[in-house]
């Protein structure tokens, strides 16, 4: 049987006394798309760091393609990892920010080629030729040397999103891609995520663009106070949602 990409299993996160997660078992097969979607302060964006462990966990676990993310198990307690083998797990999860976080001094090829030169060692020649396919393949084959402020906003995410690609990851990880978009942006930036869906990228973004989510997403995630309350095929849960706080957020925002 296929491994799931993504596991959690009873993951709990509290900050101070607040308690963000409270227990959410969400499963992501491979070349699927999980969309998640909820109330601001519902725990979607941490819920999305605790992939990759850019928040620890406080109970519960993580798994990605069958490895404990963050943690090793022995003598049946887990003992949390050095950063250097969190930074070898994060090498196979590309995650993209609400804010591109581009580096302002370097230009687009630049910026895609810094991770697989630092990180893998890759020749120049292979990363410049990588950053090249890379921007063709988000529409941007004419900004190679373009540096940030010279973007749009919705052309500097899509420089994230194939900075992000530059590492082969396994798994895509999107906290609120448009959001931070005009809307006449919004469109460019799905289109490049609709391409990774078709070519069976592994995906959990993070949304507020249900057209997005009734077309692409394979599972719709409902969070609110760090539950998921519903979860399901994404045309059944916006078109004929079960839960009572389910029904009250989408009539807010459908």
């Amino acid at each position: 049987m296929t491994r799931p990409m993504v596991e959690a299993v009873e993951v709990h996160k509290s900050f101070g006394h607040v308690e963000v997660l409270r227990g959410i078992d969400l499963t992501v097969m491979p070349g699927e798309v999980a969309c998640v979607i909820g109330p601001s302060g519902s725990g979607k964006s941490t819920f999305l760091r605790c992939i990759n462990h850019l928040e620890r966990i406080d109970a519960g676990a993580m798994r990605v393609d069958g490895e404990l993310i963050g943690y090793r198990e022995a003598g049946g307690k887990l003992h949390e990892l050095r950063e250097s083998e969190v930074a070898r797990q994060r090498r196979d999860i590309g995650m993209v920010f609400q804010r591109f976080n581009l580096f302002p001094h370097k230009t687009a090829a630049e910026n895609i080629m810094e991770a697989p030169r630092t990180v893998r060692r890759e020749p120049k020649q292979a990363s410049r030729a990588r950053a090249m396919a890379l921007l063709d393949r988000v529409g941007l084959s004419d900004k190679y040397d373009s540096f940030p402020a010279q973007l749009s906003g919705g052309q500097q995410h899509r420089v994230a999103i194939a900075r992000a690609l530059a590492m082969q990851p396994r798994l895509m990880l999107f906290d609120e891609p448009t959001s931070a978009l005009d809307p006449e942006l919004v469109g460019e930036v799905l289109d490049v995520m609709r391409g990774l869906a078709r070519d069976g990228m592994t995906m959990v973004v993070v949304t507020h663009e249900m057209g997005f989510a009734r077309e692409v997403g394979d599972t719709l995630v409902f969070m609110d106070e760090g539950r998921i309350v519903e979860a399901g095929d994404p045309r059944e849960v916006l078109g004929n949602p079960q839960h009572e706080r389910t029904k009250a957020f989408l009539s807010k925002v459908l």
